[in-house]
């Protein structure tokens, strides 16, 4: 009887499982989304369990790891813990792009890169997914079929509705993501650079969604700094031309001031180049600064966005400038 039990249950994982994959198909994934682990994936957005009809599917808020942890829960597979950015990067991700799964519905400025990230399935598509495997199915298909760049479109528009635009010294305009360090980005590049870099170039602009979202890769060629694909970047680089120094700047809300180990790694990363270096962490406000003050290098600057025109200095016999350790070679 146990064992009988067990085919039960494991004939209704299988069916299930196919089941997620087959519509994935039909709807037009590749088949790098038509396999197991993006199967399971929809399974679990859908909050479906193998005994459950499709017709009880829901729509919880969920991210990747509570993704993991139904899984394992409801249909006995275990993924490890470093299988999250697998299927945010080969599940959710496209899951997304199609207007099939929306991101942060509770809350549209959370930063994408938060560890609160949660994903819904669009209202559209949950209703589609309810009728699999019934007599509807085909027809509401087609409905959604027809209806599916329409709905992608309206996501889309509604996301850069949200987004932060930000205006360049040289009066060009872009946007970044809302929420996280952004806001405080844009407070940098539209009010530290023209105090402290008048007349810089402002090489570089991370986002949370696009970290080379804005990257002037031959600017900085022509200054003899090549970045690796895989560099850790900070969120603003600035060449200051006048003087010949580049200003890396850290925009810090909860994490990731110029400590020690940070100043190193950006000496590291841009080594070799024709720019003197010159560390910045910039704080919206003193509050926020003095819970890292003790993390803070010496020999950096900190920059305090509610006393935009001050600087505070760690240290050492320049006043924003760079030290000798990060002066290019030869001068």
């Amino acid at each position: 009887m146990a064992r009988t039990k067990q085919s039960i249950l494991a004939a209704a994982r299988e069916a299930k499982l196919r089941g997620a994959i087959e519509i994935l198909r039909t709807l037009g994934f590749t088949a790098r989304q038509c396999n197991e682990l993006a199967g399971y994936t929809l399974l679990a957005l859908l909050d479906l369990k193998p005994s459950h009809p499709w017709s009880a599917a829901a729509g919880p808020l969920r991210g990747i790891t509570p993704i993991i942890d139904f899984v394992a829960d409801a249909y006995g597979l275990r993924y490890a813990p470093n299988t999250r950015e697998t299927i945010r990067d080969e599940a959710v991700k496209y899951f997304v792009d199609a207007g099939m799964l929306i991101r942060n519905p509770d809350d549209s400025i959370r930063p994408t890169n938060s560890g609160k990230t949660v994903y819904q399935i669009e209202p559209t598509a949950l209703e589609l997914f309810r009728a699999f495997g019934t007599l509807e199915w085909s027809d509401k298909l087609k409905l959604y079929l027809t209806a599916r760049e329409q709905i992608r479109k309206e996501l889309v528009r509604g996301r850069k509705l949200t987004r932060i635009p930000v205006r360049l010294p040289s009066g060009e305009t872009f946007t970044i993501s809302p929420g996280g360090q952004n806001p405080l980005i844009k407070t940098v590049v539209e009010n530290f650079c023209p105090c402290f870099a008048p007349g810089g170039t402002v090489v570089y602009v991370g986002d949370a969604e696009d970290k080379f979202l804005h990257l002037d890769v031959d600017y900085l060629r022509r200054l003899g700094i090549v970045i690796p694909a895989a560099a850790k970047m900070p969120d603003v680089v600035v060449h200051d031309v006048r003087r010949n120094w580049l200003l890396l700047i850290e925009a810090v809300t909860l994490a990731g001031p110029v400590d020690r180990k940070r100043r190193k790694e950006l000496k590291d990363l841009f080594s070799g180049g024709r720019a003197g270096l010159v560390f910045v962490t910039a704080f919206s406000t003193r509050d926020t600064m003095r819970t890292f003050l003790t993390q803070i290098s010496w020999e950096t600057e900190v920059w305090i966005a509610e006393d935009p025109e001050h600087l505070i200095h760690f240290n050492g016999e320049r006043f924003l400038g760079p030290y000798p350790d990060v002066m290019p070679k030869g001068d």
